[in-house]
């Protein structure tokens, strides 16, 4: 699939709350670097903001196993609770096949590499741009 790629904006009105201090551009870009820790393949983000009310962005990668994808979520969630930022829901753990992390301005989606083709979210939200990734964007 053809993905256009953008430039995050990170306007100060998207601040996030608690210590963190992140824009939704930012934890996007983070969330992207703390899943390459863990080896995740085909990581994007879809820049929502135009066409849903749901978030800003959708991060998704894909994990080879649902050890991998776990960990993958494992470390995204632990790291982010440790700057702070607020874990509104998750889903999908205990299976492994596809955990959601719901932290508002940002959905990060772990999938297991056959549930993401099942479900193949890029086609569903094919209107949505693909944020360019920026090498250490974040630091931790």
């Amino acid at each position: 699939m053809d993905m256009e790629y953008i430039n995050i904006e990170t306007p100060q009105s998207h601040q996030r709350k608690g210590n963190a201090h992140l824009t939704s551009a930012q934890m996007a870009q983070l969330a992207v670097r703390l899943m390459d820790d863990k080896k995740a393949r085909q990581v994007r983000i879809l820049d929502i903001r135009k066409i849903s009310l749901v978030s800003d962005y959708f991060v998704l990668c894909s994990g080879g196993s649902t050890n991998q994808v776990r960990a993958i979520a494992d470390h995204v969630e632990e790291t982010l609770d440790e700057l702070g930022v607020p874990l509104h829901h998750s889903e999908g753990y205990k299976n492994g096949r596809w955990v959601l992390l719901d932290y508002g301005d940002v959905v990060i989606h772990v999938f297991h590499e056959e549930d993401r083709e099942f479900y193949d979210l890029e086609r569903l939200w094919g209107d949505a741009p693909e944020v360019q990734v920026i090498p250490q964007a974040v630091s931790q």
